[in-house]
Parts: structure tokens; sequence; C-alpha cells
């Protein structure tokens, strides 16, 4: 069973639609190489992943590109995207996440405090391929009913062989 649960993990296959200006990206040759559906639009923010099946969607920013440009430009497209998807992370890439780039990511933090956007630092196109796709099957539909059920299960599991539930269980008994 335990190979057939991997199985079905790697043929999890969905729609992906990415900013033209992705088109060319490493990161849209890894989904294509996944086997994912890649469609590119012109009608979504530049440097957008979106995972519409999943209700997520992510934009991609290399911490070195915003250390060399303006915030503020950088600031008004996270905006207009965190208006847009209600389910949103920013996936930033540095290869070493050194005080600089750990400065940008809390000016960025500040400035969307409160906002529905979480932010997650990575290392490469890879890492970030791996880390979308993660959260995008958790997030589905079948996928995120699962978890659910699973969750509630393992809950009541423990529960009911939980020693201190025990415990409360022959203290109730002995108090009636």
């Amino acid at each position: 069973m335990a190979a057939n649960s991997g199985q079905e993990q790697s043929r999890w296959v969905t729609t992906v639609i990415m900013s033209t200006a992705l088109q060319n990206h490493e990161i849209s040759t890894i989904l294509q190489r996944h086997q994912h559906r890649v469609r590119y639009s012109e009608s979504v923010e530049i440097g957008s992943v979106i995972f519409s099946l999943s209700g997520v969607a992510f934009i991609l920013a290399d911490t070195q590109d915003l250390l060399m440009t303006r915030e503020e430009p950088f600031f008004k497209r996270i905006q207009r995207f965190i208006n847009i998807h209600r389910n949103s992370f920013l996936v930033l890439t540095a290869a070493l996440h050194g005080p600089e780039e750990w400065n940008v990511m809390f000016r960025i933090q500040r400035r969307f405090l409160g906002s529905n956007l979480r932010i997650i630092p990575v290392h490469n196109s890879a890492e970030t391929v791996k880390l979308m796709l993660t959260i995008a099957k958790i997030t589905s539909k079948p996928q995120a009913d699962d978890i659910r059920y699973q969750i509630a299960k393992t809950k009541a599991q423990i529960l009911e062989n939980s020693p201190v539930w025990k415990m409360l269980q022959e203290y109730q008994l002995h108090c009636n």
C-alpha cells in the first residue's frame, strides 16, 4: 500500500496558469517536466503562478533584484496581487539568505502585516516548484478533504488511547 501511495502522489497533475513573463523560466520547464499543464496569460500579475483548482497563487521575486530596485513599484504589484488572490504567497528567492536578504523580507512583512500574504524564502527553482506543488496539492479539494479526515481520525485515536482521557473516564465513573 505504501508503494501505491507514492505512485498516487507522483500522478497528481493540475493546470497551472503562469504570467507570460515566466514562459522561458526554469520553473515553467520543471512544472512541464512534472507533466503539469502550463498555460500562460498576460492578464495575470507579472511573475505569478496560479493553481486555480487549489485556490492558491504565488508571486515570485528574486531578492537580489529587489535590492537593486525601488520598493514602491514592487509593493504596488504585491498589493494588486493580494487584492485578487485570497490565498496568496510571495516566494522570495536568494541563493543565500544573509542579513540584506532578511532585511528585504522584514520590510515586506512589515508593509503587508495583517494581509493575506504569506512570505516564503527559497534558494532555487527546484525548491520553489516543490513548495508550490506541495501547497497546491494539499489545498486541492480531494486532498484537503482526505487530510481533514486523517486528522480527525488521528485525533479520535489519540483521545481514545490517551491515559489522561482514560483516567478522566474512570474518575467520572467513580463520582457517579
